[in-house]
């Protein structure tokens, strides 16, 4: 089955997006109408968006299915007869009143009527024509459009549909349309109609028509062709998969054409050379051997010309005014110092709702530079530079080269603290604060860089939830989960500094404090980190529930709750199981307002040698060797010692031969006491790091 959408051009990044989630569309509907197929691919340039679905079966199964009713006291009459809402509940599924069951039904209490009915399979021809205006209509966009006097919308205003189940037409009818087989070629190169026999032939026919309408054969081509203009040049792309991924998004057919600019222009800083390439003009930079930047790009095309001299002169002309702006703005930038951008950051708003002293980037800067330097003492590093590099951090907002390249902030503010001769780590700093970036993207790696990015960002998630704008649901307009996910990826990255969340929180909630913004109720930020944490250890193949545990006790050091979460992740299925109960037991008796002490009273065990005395035993020989564990903080031993006990703990409960066990819940309470002060005794020192009441049995 084939269904192609033809339109005017789809901008780049919502196409890739369509391709990734188009497929999961398709097959949501195709099982919702009990349509099997072998899979489901999606096709598209910026003309067109497909989807081919593979094997797709003639016609739905029949199915018997059993369908729920009113409870039986009102479908059915006290002497069994169906009563009028029995009836009418017959009536709708098309059944014999006298065929209706009862049936317990999940979930809900007593019995039910239920219709037991078989439904015929329906043939797929006369289901998809719905089937994929459904589909069409369903298609996610960021922004949508109509046009003319339709009322339909979609991405960009809808030209031809092509719908095939097999080799036949679908009557598919949607956006004033009706699908047929005629496709369209490419735009200059083979602008005429593409006739399409079936889905097999569908991407052959228009590759004929000059249209590689398969992403990743476009990706080949791109490749390819940046390969011969290597060779061309003499000289390397530099390595660039994220534009790849782009730029096989701005076309139907690629060819490669290579460029040059004045090497006058090499005198600015590579990084703006690059952006002004990448992110305006999408094209790709060159590099000789030593992975020095050339004056030479390779770009795209979207079609054959008959002179690509042409379109290299009119690219060349556009980098050039680019980067003829850019060297403008690097030259008078210069002549001004970071006093000077300090100056104006007083007037530019950094959060208006955080109140006049506090709301501007100047002032943020400030509070930067206030608990920098505060911290600066715990953790030894060089307070001079960390004040430097805090009051200069934001100063380069004010530049113009990054107003002009917003990207480019930090790395032009690296360029101009060299120029203004400030030493290299507060330089580098500037930058680095900015760092991660993203996902995966590099850490900071000087010790003044990591501060001041850890300040900044506490400072505006603090800020942030003092003023309530905290993230909710899928929305985080000032990127606060980034951020945090930033604060613990440097803290993880550095042991030494493990412990630094507390008086990081507490140094920002400060100094917000002194300009006027209170954080009140710190629960909704802890619980924020905690979170963010938890996605942390997710990624890193820490199962969720051991994930839990160990940051339900305490989250804010990091490195020891990465390294508690994995020692509970190696705790075997038996001994989870039997703690976990333990935990219960202790809650269960507080939830019954019973007062459970710390001292064992050997003397109320009730049998010399019997399980009590056992256990007791046990337990002060564990607990001995996790405090010297714990000291260490190796917490495989920690738990290694609680292991051990499980087999004791589990005759006490009535396993392992010892028939019965004990009543821990004994009604005579002197008994009762002293038992759940043994369990407290064991479980309270390895509760303080892990939480048992979070596991599940398996391991």
């Amino acid at each position: 089955m084939l269904l192609e959408i033809g339109c005017e051009e789809i901008p780049a990044k919502m196409l890739a997006r369509q391709l990734l989630d188009l497929p999961a569309l398709v097959e949501k509907r195709l099982a919702d109408a009990r349509l099997g197929h072998s899979g489901v691919r999606a096709l598209g340039t910026p003309r067109r968006l497909a989807v081919i679905v593979r094997s797709l079966v003639d016609r739905q199964p029949d199915l018997d299915e059993e369908v729920v009713g009113p409870p039986v006291s009102a479908a059915f009459a006290p002497d069994g007869s169906v009563t009028k809402a029995g009836q009418g509940f017959a009536a709708k599924n098309g059944v014999d009143p006298a065929s209706l069951a009862k049936r317990e039904v999940a979930g809900k209490k007593g019995l039910y009527a239920v219709a037991l009915r078989s439904v015929v399979g329906q043939d797929t021809r006369g289901l998809l024509p719905a089937l994929l205006a459904d589909v069409a209509k369903a298609i996610a966009w960021p922004k949508s459009q109509r046009w003319g006097w339709s009322e339909t919308t979609f991405v960009r205003p809808v030209q031809w549909l092509v719908a095939l189940f097999g080799g036949e037409v679908v009557p598919l009818v949607w956006a004033g349309l009706t699908a047929g087989r005629q496709s369209r070629g490419h735009r200059f190169l083979a602008p005429g109609a593409v006739e399409i026999a079936n889905a097999e032939r569908y991407v052959d026919a228009l590759r004929e028509a000059k249209v590689i309408v398969d992403p990743e054969v476009r990706r080949d081509v791109v490749k390819a062709e940046l390969s011969r203009l290597e060779r061309e040049t003499g000289l390397r792309v530099r390595a660039d998969e994220a534009l790849v991924g782009e730029v096989i998004h701005l076309g139907e057919y690629p060819v490669g054409v290579a460029g040059q600019f004045d090497p006058a222009f090499l005198e600015v800083p590579e990084e703006v050379i690059v952006t002004a390439m990448r992110t305006h003009q999408r094209y790709f930079a060159l590099e000789d051997a030593s992975g020095k930047l050339a004056n030479r790009f390779a770009t795209m095309m979207a079609t054959v010309v008959k002179d690509p001299v042409v379109v290299q002169k009119g690219n060349e002309k556009v980098l050039a005014a680019r980067l003829s702006d850019a060297k403008f703005f690097f030259a008078e930038d210069r002549k001004k110092s970071f006093a000077d951008w300090n100056k104006k950051l007083d007037a530019v708003v950094f959060q208006a709702k955080l109140g006049d002293a506090a709301k501007m980037i100047g002032h943020k800067v400030r509070r930067i530079e206030q608990v920098a330097a505060q911290l600066a003492v715990g953790i030894g590093a060089d307070g001079s530079l960390v004040r430097a590099a805090a009051q200069a951090c934001k100063a380069d907002l004010a530049s113009g080269a990054v107003g002009e390249f917003p990207e480019l902030q930090g790395v032009m503010g690296r360029h101009y603290a060299k120029h203004a001769g400030m030493p290299a780590e507060v330089a580098v700093a500037i930058d680095e604060h900015w760092w991660p970036k993203g996902q995966g993207a590099a850490l900071p790696i000087t010790g003044t860089g990591a501060l001041i990015a850890l300040v900044d960002r506490m400072d505006t998630i603090v800020g942030c939830f003092a003023v309530g704008l905290e993230p909710t649901g899928s929305a985080d307009p000032f990127g606060l989960r980034r951020a945090a996910i930033g604060i613990w990826q440097i803290l993880l990255s550095r042991p030494d500094w493990a412990a630094l969340w507390t008086p990081l929180f507490e140094a920002s909630r400060a100094a917000l404090a002194e300009q006027g913004v209170e954080l009140k109720n710190t629960t909704a930020l802890e619980e924020f980190f905690r979170s963010r944490l938890r996605g942390i250890f997710a990624d890193a193949g820490i199962p969720a529930q051991d994930a839990d545990a160990a940051l339900a006790q305490e989250f804010r050091d990091p490195v020891d709750a990465r390294a508690r979460a994995t020692a509970i992740a190696r705790i075997p299925k038996e001994a989870r199981e039997v703690f976990k109960r333990v935990a219960n037991i202790l809650d269960d008796a507080r939830g019954k307002q019973l007062a459970i002490g710390d001292t064992v009273d050997p003397a109320r065990f009730v049998a010399e040698g019997n399980v009590e005395h056992r256990l007791h035993a046990a337990v002060r020989e564990a607990q001995a060797r996790e405090v010297d564990a714990r000291k260490r903080r190796d917490y495989p031993a920690v738990f290694e010692s609680l292991v051990q006990l499980q087999p004791t703990v589990a005759a006490f409960f009535g396993g392992s031969g010892d028939k019965g066990g004990v009543m821990v819940m004994d009604p005579d309470p002197a008994l009762r006491d002293n038992r759940l002060a043994l369990l407290q005794g064991l479980v309270r020192p390895y509760m303080e790091i892990a939480d048992f009441r979070k596991l599940g049995g398996a391991a």
